[in-house]
């Protein structure tokens, strides 16, 4: 059962279609940690050109999956309301496994420091067989 759904998501963060890259959130403790989910439907843009004989998600949309659930988590302190979380750095990326159209992501960013409004995250993306896609170490400066 979803947390929050898009339309909830939409509130906290400031992406939109087509660009907004979360489905759900499942766990949420606001600038700690957040679970949230990607259902990799056949349509999503990115598969029709990405490559139109073998449909693969492409690893730089993942990390961006996981740095949107990131920022639903440091967004949702009452005291980053209405700001934007821009990316700082993604250090140590993996990418472990292909994803697929039918996929399901799921993401999961644990906050491991802020350092005034810069913060600094551990990602990793696991599919529905639990098996890690990808994994990485993304940090963010929150701005207006």
């Amino acid at each position: 059962m979803a947390l929050l759904n898009q339309e909830q998501i939409k509130e906290i963060i400031p992406h939109r279609d087509p660009f907004l890259l979360i489905d759900e959130v499942e766990e949420l403790e606001p600038g700690v940690r957040v679970v949230a989910k990607k259902h990799m439907k056949e349509d999503e843009f990115w598969f029709k050109g990405h490559f139109p004989q073998k449909p693969v998600t492409p690893g730089v949309l993942m990390i961006e999956m996981l740095a949107q659930a990131g920022c639903v988590c440091a967004l949702s302190l009452p005291e980053n309301k209405g700001k934007i979380g821009f990316f700082a750095g993604i250090d140590k990326a993996r990418f472990k496994g292909m994803v697929l159209p039918g996929d399901t992501l799921t993401l999961e960013v644990t906050m491991e420091r802020w350092r005034g409004s810069i913060g600094f995250g551990k990602a990793v993306a696991t599919n529905q067989d639990g098996k890690k896609v990808v994994v990485a170490e993304i940090s963010f400066a929150l701005g207006n």
